[in-house]
């Protein structure tokens, strides 16, 4: 648009043109720009800025633009750097200069920051509907197999036994976080900032609230120079968004290592692996793994985007451009993400026996028998030490600790009875009835409790 340059004397090199332009990836804002600028017309007109009619035109052809673009029939030129340009410039040969009256009270800087906003309210509640559709995932797994035990681990050793149900709901409660998370983020957010202009704001008498309640806003900037310079929302959607694939990450991980031969606790549907080009009988978790490899780059870009701002002086700088596709990458990992792991973890089949044969392993009660020894009396550090010599007296005999004879036990402490031989891995977990343990009446309450947060979740809470 040759109005832009009317400053200066020569066209743009077509070098400064191609790396000056943002169009070939912020045209996915045109539902936002449009929207936008039709709630702008609608005020500038309300307030007898424009005259009625010309804005009902501006508004037909704005409509009709989105019409075009939706059907592939717009045509995007290259010589328009973004989005804005491009429909403002189809509005042109559509209209002629009443097209010029859309500007009227607005600058470029705070309808970009407009659309971001848009876009970035929109992103964060897809992202929370699909952490919705996971949590359930998870929820619905473990109460189908709320019974199952399974080793817990610390340094990935065997430590104690849990149930798998209670080891699910952990990752439920990141994912709460998460969404949690987001939802504190669309609070700063939902900011209406058109009407801050370039950076001082506008000489005209705007309805900033208008604007705000026509595209849903819940407040208006308070400072037009901090408005039109802003991208803390940006970087808050970026933050949590990469927590929450480093949370996806730890899941995959899991994934991964119980689907291996050698742990053999799941087995993945067919739908979520893949096989391998030489060995036939390989079944590979590509899923998990894409995921655990695609965090770097939603901390790459978060950490782009920090440094993009560190030095910037108000208020809006060229360097702002950068946010979009640092934006746009995150959440086109992540949403996608999280819909593949909802239906992975929806079909994993659980191999019950292999995962309670793990759970009978390696001392695993060492920690209840200690215990014992603190329930008959004895202090638990004199307890601990007495239990780790009877573990390594069993494993130097080759003995698990429920092949140990009444009178091997005693030789470590006269404390110790016949019950002390009856204890097992579901008495562990049975004794641990505490909230926030992995008693089965505890975790029958979390399973209840997930399930009352997902329906909050699903009345529009978080």
């Amino acid at each position: 648009m040759s109005h832009i340059r009317s400053r200066f004397n020569a066209p743009a090199a077509k070098p400064v043109v191609e790396y000056t332009s943002s169009l070939p990836f912020d045209k996915r804002l045109y539902r936002h720009d449009i929207a936008g600028s039709i709630a702008h017309t609608k005020m500038l007109a309300k307030q007898a800025i424009i005259p009625q009619q010309d804005a009902n035109t501006i508004i037909k052809y704005l409509t009709s633009i989105a019409g075009e673009i939706e059907q592939g029939k717009f045509e995007f030129k290259a010589e328009l750097e973004d989005i804005h340009m491009a429909i403002e410039s189809r509005l042109f040969e559509l209209t002629g200069e009443i097209a010029g009256k859309l500007h009227t009270a607005r600058s470029r800087n705070d309808q970009v920051a407009l659309d971001m906003r848009l876009f970035t309210k929109e992103a964060i509640s897809e992202t929370v509907v699909r952490l919705r559709f996971l949590q359930q995932s998870l929820v619905e797994l473990a109460e189908e197999n709320k019974d199952v035990v399974m080793p817990g681990y610390t340094h990935l050793q065997t430590a104690q036994p849990v149930l798998f149900a209670h080891h699910l709901l952990a990752y439920f409660e990141m994912f709460q976080r998460d969404a949690e998370r987001f939802g504190e983020a669309l609070k700063r957010t939902d900011v209406m900032p058109l009407g801050s202009g370039a950076l001082a704001g506008v000489a005209y008498d705007i309805d900033r609230d208008f604007v705000a309640r026509e595209l849903g806003f819940s407040q208006i900037s308070r400072n037009s120079m901090d408005a039109v310079s802003d991208r803390d929302f940006v970087i808050e959607y970026l933050a949590a968004a990469s927590i929450c694939m480093m949370h996806l990450s730890r899941l995959a991980e899991e994934v991964i290592i119980w689907s291996s031969a050698e742990f053999g606790f799941i087995e993945l549907d067919d739908a979520y692996a893949t096989g391998s080009s030489i060995m036939p009988q390989k079944k590979n978790p590509d899923v998990a793994e894409l995921a655990r490899g695609r965090v770097g780059r939603t901390y790459g870009n978060l950490i782009a985007l920090l440094t993009t701002m560190k030095a910037l002086p108000l208020s809006y700088n060229r360097d702002l451009q950068e946010d979009k596709e640092a934006l746009f990458d995150s959440v086109d990992t992540l949403l996608p993400s999280l819909e593949v792991f909802s239906g992975m973890i929806s079909s994993l089949k659980i191999k019950k026996e292999n995962m309670e044969r793990a759970a009978s392993r390696d001392y695993i009660l060492a920690t209840d028998l200690a215990d014992y020894l603190v329930s008959r009396g004895e202090t638990f550090r004199n307890a601990h030490g007495i239990t780790a010599r009877l573990v390594s007296y069993a494993a130097e005999t080759g003995k698990a600790l429920n092949r140990l004879s009444l009178s091997e036990y005693k030789r470590f402490s006269p404390l110790f009875n016949k019950d002390a031989l009856a204890i097992s891995k579901s008495s562990s977990v049975a004794a641990r009835n505490i909230a926030g343990g992995t008693a089965p009446q505890q975790v029958e309450k979390a399973i209840d409790r997930a399930k009352e947060m997902i329906g909050k979740s699903n009345k529009g809470g978080f």
